[in-house]
């Protein structure tokens, strides 16, 4: 029996196997809107059998966008063109859905990839950034204006509008970013915030606005919907985030409701070392998992079924997440569940192409 294959419980919800398909941002919205893009793309991976599925991050506001072309849920036209684009992928797929909320802070403001992702100053179409404190991420970023007290109350306003405007869309999960560098994840880090009031210094000073943003989103919620949040076990940078902080910040989220953490690392700071092999960051999700208890999804270079299998059926994580290996290969979890002699769901139209060998594949239904 396999445990990759197996149900798994998020406060109410009953997903039918361990596998998540990574938030994966696809800088192809309109003014924050969502494009037909996003319908094919969220629309073929809704019907590769994964247990969960995951919108890209999704800025809170137009200034927490990582690039102008940024998927966004801060008003009535973001919210109905997403409206649009879920109502069609639940026409032919159960597969629950999860929102990944965020604000980019000091790495916002900057170019898709594919144009070389380099920071957009104000006069070129960009916008002014914020951040715990005025430090650029480099020595080629603007530097953004350390957050006042007006601000942080704004922001969290923004992550509590986002989390209802996701309620009015029938979201089924709803995920704090708080990783790879963006916003939270620069509370976080002393690398990032060198503030000398109450949200810095020392480490309970640094976890205070995450933690007060998590609250906000868990008391606007129903008691029955799963939040949870991403973060970045480490920095890779000496004197930054660690796995040791990361527990501690844990076990705060725990006290406070969080239904699971999705373990992943750096993003931070330009001069990370990063010793990138497959599960490189599982490890971290192991180690949360068993001082804390919390839910753990594992990500990172995560690619073979027998590798995902190993992971939750040795209790290093509860589920595993895949991004670029599910762009690269949309029917993996058919191709997991084959190799592994499991079912899965899969739409009837497709029903057909179970190889001979694989009868029985396909879930019935």
């Amino acid at each position: 029996m396999s445990k990759l294959f197996s149900p798994i419980t998020l406060g109410s919800l009953v997903l039918s196997n361990r596998i998540a398909i990574a938030p994966m941002c696809q800088y192809s919205a309109e003014h924050g809107q969502a494009s037909d893009w996003h319908l094919i793309h969220l629309g073929h991976l809704a019907l590769s059998g994964a247990g969960l599925l995951f919108t890209e991050a999704t800025a809170v506001a137009p200034e927490g966008r990582i690039s102008p072309r940024d998927l966004g849920l801060w008003s009535d036209q973001t919210e109905a063109a997403l409206a649009r684009v879920l109502k069609s992928i639940r026409h032919y797929s159960a597969m629950p859905i999860a929102i990944q909320l965020a604000h980019a802070g000091r790495k916002a403001s900057t170019l898709v990839p594919w144009e070389g992702g380099q920071s957009i100053a104000p006069e070129n179409g960009g916008w002014q950034t914020a951040a715990p404190s005025a430090l650029p991420y480099d020595a080629d970023s603007g530097q953004p204006l350390a957050l006042d007290g007006a601000g942080l109350q704004r922001i969290r306003n923004d992550f509590v509008s986002s989390a209802q405007r996701a309620l009015r869309l029938g979201v089924d999960v709803i995920e704090l970013h708080a990783a790879h560098g963006y916003l939270l994840h620069q509370f976080l880090s002393p690398l990032s915030n060198t503030r000398d009031d109450q949200y810095g210094g020392m480490l309970e000073n640094r976890m205070r606005f995450p933690l007060e943003v998590f609250e906000a989103i868990r008391s606007a919620v129903p008691d029955d919907k799963p939040v949870g949040i991403r973060i970045s076990a480490t920095d890779w940078v000496a004197g930054g985030w660690d796995i040791e902080q990361s527990v501690v910040f844990a076990k705060e989220l725990q006290r406070r409701g969080c239904a699971f953490i999705d373990v992943s690392s750096g993003g931070l700071s330009p001069l990370q070392q990063i010793p990138a092999e497959p599960g490189y960051q599982v490890p971290f999700a192991e180690r949360i998992r068993r001082e804390t208890g919390l839910t753990t999804i594992a990500v990172g270079l995560i690619t073979e079924p027998e590798q995902a299998e190993t992971i939750v059926s040795s209790g290093q994580a509860d589920m595993v997440a895949l991004a670029r290996g599910m762009l690269y290969d949309p029917r993996w979890p058919w191709h997991a569940a084959a190799k592994l002699g499991a079912q899965v769901d899969a739409p009837r139209q497709y029903w057909r192409s179970q190889p001979r060998g694989f009868k029985t594949l396909f879930k019935p239904g």
